[in-house]
């Protein structure tokens, strides 16, 4: 990108941020080796606050993410969706009208956050799922269980609620009022199912936009594992420290999401 272009991306950062209180939400277990360089591809004019919670980890993932400058938090009980919900009460707590969630392994690209969000500050959507299937992502930075797993929930939601998902990546922008109804719970693995599931219940204005996607840094919790990802596929089984949310979802938690009452 030549200097003039780069100008150009940080203004159009600068009039993005002028619409909103932007905060990032990074749930983070043991990633010590990647979480610098997730922060610091952040677009830091776009966004408000940075903030990583660390949900239990033995190694300096907090140290380097308070290093790199963002707000550090603590969540010892282990669950994706446990920390996320931790994340979400301080931002919300902080004034933020848009939440991005990011995994804090460098899977996901930064950079992309602001097409994230552009679709809810300029067109009034409620969510913004960044969708991998319709991306550019590395050979074999998913693998194939993932995929699958991902068609599979996608099919049943498309299904059961009509809505149409191509994804149920971690990457995703919400409107705080719009989660705020959504009245998550899942602590675990399902977190990114219930969230999608209840925005068609509820209704809400939802799309996808292309995102790029490569392999972690570090080894999967989760989906680099037989057992990881057997245990995934059963109900019950889900790791509650998994860090994986994303990557390998259930239809069984469709299920269990589906037998929940309307929100309201």
């Amino acid at each position: 990108m030549s200097g003039r272009d780069q100008s150009k991306a940080v203004a159009r950062d600068h009039a993005l941020a002028d619409y909103s209180r932007i905060a990032v939400v990074i749930p983070a277990l043991n990633e010590e080796s990647s979480i610098g360089l997730v922060i610091q591809a952040i677009p830091r004019p776009l966004v408000s606050e940075i903030i990583v919670v660390d949900n239990g980890s033995t190694d300096s993932t907090a140290t380097v993410a308070r290093t790199s400058g963002a707000t550090v938090l603590s969540e010892l009980k282990r669950g994706y969706g446990t920390a996320c919900l931790t994340g979400i009460r301080h931002a919300l707590d902080h004034g933020a009208e848009v939440i991005v969630f990011l995994d804090g392994d460098f899977s996901d690209y930064p950079e992309d956050l602001p097409g994230l969000v552009r679709p809810i500050l300029d067109q009034g959507y409620d969510m913004v799922i960044g969708s991998r299937m319709i991306g550019n992502r590395e050979r074999g930075a998913l693998l194939p269980q993932a995929v699958f797993g991902n068609w599979l929930a996608c099919t049943l939601i498309r299904l059961f609620w009509g809505y149409r998902f191509t994804d149920l990546g971690p990457f995703r922008a919400v409107r705080s009022v719009a989660l705020q109804r959504m009245k998550m719970r899942d602590p675990t693995f399902g977190w990114t199912v219930e969230m999608q599931i209840k925005a068609a219940k509820l209704k809400l204005k939802c799309t996808e936009v292309p995102v790029r996607y490569r392999k972690r840094i570090g080894t999967s919790k989760v989906t680099g594992t037989v057992l990881g990802t057997v245990g995934e596929g059963c109900p019950g089984r889900g790791r509650a420290g998994s860090r994986r949310a994303g990557k390998v979802i259930s239809p069984f938690s469709v299920a269990r999401v589906a037998r929940q009452g309307p929100e309201r």
